[in-house]
């Protein structure tokens, strides 16, 4: 996910998540409250007293993936110009004034969201909103501005992407699992196309798509919803309505064979082997699958306690790293990641081939009933202990309305998980590590010449 001041931000990693409509919740989350105003703007206000300040995070339902063909990186590209002047705040006052009050801004880019961010004292948080509402319809953009920002993009472009092997190798990775989806595409963009970005096409995603009715204001902190509302309504309100477009998004095609991918570097001294295969997202799936998949997640690859952690790296001492991913939030398709790296001495063949190995003997044998309740457990305890932190809660929920999900869903994440059980996963196992809808990434040092 890409950002203003050409940092990539991964967004802070919780388990709570969303989903679908469920029963009635036996417990909660983050306890938030939400309205909407006239003009369609859905707002939540999530109380947190530990402390007087407050973050704002306005997040649009629009990301990479809804970019026009041949205009990649325009989305990202939008969100650095959000930063360059609008009707009342003109160019590089947002920034200043947002720190000459205390407060830390920025914003961030992915395939199905763009979310813009403030944190501030709660005296300030008028000051943010103003702001923040100003440009949402207000932008003001000339050649003056557009051009050189893009010459910034695509040097962000080239020190994270042009001087990481690694990052090339995901690229090429992505553009090889989704063989028609726009996932296929870099969120920041491919060089040739940002270069073709100008103040037309910015403007023209902007005013396509930046609408009350296709955003969320989640605020978070020592605020009430009787505070919030009418500060709301004040600057936000005052926004009309905007006929938004709905997303159309190139549905994949059944994958008929596995894909392997490899990158060889002088700059790489740790080799390493990735396999990804395609996985449902809360909204695709339909069903309870994204849950069970997220405890086995938990129990085969997330920290040192996992089970392929224990077995290649602890007992049988051959994985520098190794462990899964996995995240169903995502307006389409997932994918579910296993990785591993050598120790110094062993062969990036052997370490590949034992995680397979052992990926052959889970899906064989599947996993324990006690193994899942451990799980649940751990992760149950985690959605406890986020509650403490200002940003997970606008974080999480504003990735979860975006993607599809509601606020009730993500409220009813702990019960849910706590549902899941072993046969479930089991089921689960063959369904989702098919060699055909994967693809295989080796970053390897570059051989060097007899």
């Amino acid at each position: 996910m890409f950002c203003k001041f050409k940092s990539i931000v991964p967004l802070f990693t919780f388990v709570i998540s969303f989903a679908l409509p469920f029963s009635p919740l036996q417990s909660a989350v983050f306890n938030p409250e939400v309205f909407t105003l006239d003009n369609g703007l859905e707002v939540v206000v999530i109380p947190n007293n530990r402390a007087p300040i407050v973050t704002q995070m306005l997040w649009y339902k629009v990301g990479a993936a809804d970019e026009d063909t041949g205009e990649s990186g325009n989305a990202h590209f939008l969100e650095h110009l959000m930063f360059k002047g609008a009707e009342r705040f003109k160019s590089g006052e947002f920034s200043a004034l947002v720190a000459k009050n205390g407060g830390q801004e920025n914003a961030f880019t992915s395939w199905d969201y763009t979310a813009y961010h403030q944190t501030v004292a709660k005296d300030r948080l008028e000051l943010v909103m103003e702001l923040e509402a100003d440009r949402m319809t207000g932008l003001v953009l000339d050649d003056e501005k557009v051009l050189p920002e893009r010459e910034v993009v695509r040097e962000e472009r080239r020190s994270r992407v042009g001087n990481s092997p690694g990052a090339q190798l995901g690229e090429v990775m992505r553009a090889s699992q989704f063989l028609n989806h726009p996932y296929r595409i870099p969120i920041i963009g491919w060089d040739h196309e940002i270069e073709a970005l100008n103040t037309e096409t910015a403007l023209s995603f902007y005013r396509k798509w930046y609408a009350p009715n296709n955003a969320v204001l989640v605020i978070s902190g020592d605020v009430t919803v009787d505070e919030v509302k009418p500060l709301a309504e004040k600057y936000y309100g005052i926004i009309p309505y905007k006929e938004v477009p709905e997303r159309k998004r190139i549905s994949e095609p059944p994958q008929n064979a596995a894909r392997r991918v490899v990158k060889e570097s002088h700059l790489i001294t740790n080799p390493s082997v990735t396999i990804r295969y395609l996985a449902p997202s809360y909204r695709t799936a339909g069903n309870n699958d994204p849950y069970a998949l997220q405890v086995l997640d938990e129990i085969i690859g997330s920290g040192a306690t996992s089970k392929l952690y224990k077995k290649l790296a602890i007992e049988e001492k051959l994985a520098a790293s190794v462990g899964t991913s996995y995240s169903p939030n995502a307006y389409d398709l997932s994918t579910f990641t296993l990785y591993i790296s050598p120790r110094p001495g062993v062969g990036i063949d052997e370490v590949e081939k034992r995680l397979r190995e052992e990926l052959s003997d889970l899906i064989e044998e599947g996993v324990t009933q006690a193994e899942v309740d451990k799980a649940i457990t751990r992760m149950v305890d985690a959605a406890v202990f986020a509650r403490d932190s200002l940003a997970a809660a606008p974080n999480v929920i504003g990735r979860a309305i975006t993607t599809g999900g509601s606020v009730e869903d993500v409220e009813a994440w702990p019960d849910r998980i706590s549902a899941v059980t072993s046969d479930k996963i089991n089921d689960l196992l063959k369904k989702t590590f098919v060699d055909n809808q994967s693809v295989t990434g080796v970053l390897l040092p570059e051989k060097r010449a007899e």
